[in-house]
């Protein structure tokens, strides 16, 4: 940052607090910066460095009193350079402040990651609750030597290196006293104990690669972009460590001539204009087979039917469907003879104005309020 900003405001606090409440507001500070609360912020690191230099001056009573009376040229001229900004990475700051772990001491065995998969469905299958058998690639315990690293029968001893804790701690002197940072230990990859004999299948890591089987429950009315979770199914993670998740994203395919609006389907039924003007029945494909709709005579560009709980049902509720609706789009015949275009300009004469159809059509607003 090329431009320093006043300490004081970097913490937010006052020129009359207290040792303890600057303490207090820059630990307040870094939980917001830390990089398990605060991974979408790239400048995360910055701004801890900047929050670290701050603290490190405003605790001081010389350099704070120095800071007072001349601000950032006074601390310059003094020779005064900030050792925060020294540090390697945000962990090793952490490490420094807090010690190992940031602020709640080792973090312990890490958890295995999530998995995310896709998964397609048919759209009959969503009228009901439904299954799927899903197969993945993941990160499981070894079967051979159920996790633990080593080759069955065989001893595991204690890391003498970090005495089984599972970390090396080291100490610091720095501007704020002794600092101890804890790393995981490189002997034993911070497990603690070191199998003798390293298990064959897994050259003792005691995870593998492997290709895992599931069964998933799909609930009724399920829409495309759906997840599903499965607690547990991921990524097996370190030994002490519980497994990470599954999510299964649910594709529901189109079928054609059927668009879906929320638990409703929409269907366009082209009909000829004679069968518009004296009335018909036309016979349509709903998801239950195939079904008669009354077209009553006059019917306009746009008029539209419902059948009543052939739709979609809400999700999880198969009983409660919604409905499927056809809208009428009436063809007009082309190429018509002359002897056919003789009667119709006879029909055109007979005409009154209580027959003739509105100027404008509202086929073309009825399909957008339909298809959104």
């Amino acid at each position: 940052m090329s431009e320093k900003r006043d300490y004081y405001e970097i913490l937010a606090v006052s020129r009359e607090s207290s040792d303890q409440e600057i303490k207090k507001a820059f630990r307040k500070v870094a939980r917001e910066l830390h990089p398990d609360v605060n991974a979408h912020d790239p400048q995360a690191e910055e701004k801890f460095k900047e929050a670290a230099e701050a603290y490190e001056v405003l605790s001081d009573k010389e350099r704070r009193q120095t800071y007072d009376q001349y601000g950032h040229d006074g601390l310059r001229s003094g020779g005064y350079q900030s050792r925060a900004q020294g540090f390697g990475s945000i962990d090793d700051l952490f490490s420094a402040f807090f010690g190992g772990g940031g602020f709640g001491g080792n973090r312990g065995p890490a958890p295995g990651a999530d998995i995310g998969i896709q998964t397609s469905i048919e759209i009959e299958d969503v009228l009901d609750d439904t299954s799927r058998e899903i197969s993945f690639e993941a990160v499981a315990n070894c079967e051979h030597c159920h996790g633990n690293g080593a080759e069955p029968g065989t001893p595991i001893s204690t890391c003498d290196r970090c005495q089984g804790t599972g970390e090396l701690r080291t100490v610091a002197n720095t501007a704020f006293g002794q600092m101890v940072r804890a790393t995981p230990c490189d002997r034993c990859g911070g497990d603690g104990r070191i199998p003798e004999e390293p298990c064959k299948v897994c050259s003792g890591l005691g995870r593998k690669h492997t290709e895992k089987r599931h069964r998933i429950d799909i609930p009724a009315g399920i829409e495309t972009g759906q997840r599903i979770r499965i607690a547990g199914a991921g990524h097996a993670g370190e030994p002490g460590a519980p497994a990470g998740d599954l999510y299964v994203e649910v594709e529901v395919k189109e079928r054609e001539g059927m668009v879906r609006d929320g638990q409703d389907l929409i269907s366009v039924v082209q009909v000829d204009a004679t069968s518009a003007m004296i009335g018909d029945r036309v016979e349509v494909e709903t998801l239950d087979g195939e079904e008669e709709i009354e077209l009553a005579a006059g019917t306009q560009p746009g008029a539209e039917v419902r059948l009543r709980s052939k739709g979609l049902p809400q999700l999880g509720n198969s009983r409660r469907r919604g409905d499927h609706r056809f809208i009428f789009n009436v063809v007009i015949p082309g190429n018509l003879s002359e002897e056919q275009k003789r009667l119709a300009g006879e029909l055109d004469e007979s005409l009154t104005d209580e027959n003739r159809a509105p100027k404008e059509s509202g086929l073309f607003s009825r399909m957008r309020r339909a298809f959104g």
